[in-house]
């Protein structure tokens, strides 16, 4: 597995700009990309052997990360 965060700058390269300006004009969203963040933050903390976690955890956070960015996506496309 990589160790490199999945930043969301990493996920949507040509999506900053407006990931930015709905941070700041939009609560619900800005709450969305903490809780990415988060995840992501347990995530590669469980990956370098900062604070790991079982082999099911990790594949649970995996997938919430993923529906995560999907629902960020679908803001994105809606925008």
């Amino acid at each position: 597995m990589s160790n490199t965060p999945h930043t969301l700058g990493d996920e949507f390269p040509d999506q900053m700009e407006r990931i930015h300006a709905l941070k700041i004009s939009d609560p619900a969203f800005a709450g969305l990309l903490q809780e990415y963040d988060e995840v992501n933050d347990k995530i590669h903390l469980a990956e370098i052997n900062v604070a790991p976690v079982s082999q099911d955890h990790e594949t649970t956070l995996r997938k919430q990360r993923l529906a995560i960015k999907d629902r960020i996506a679908e803001v994105l496309q809606g925008a």
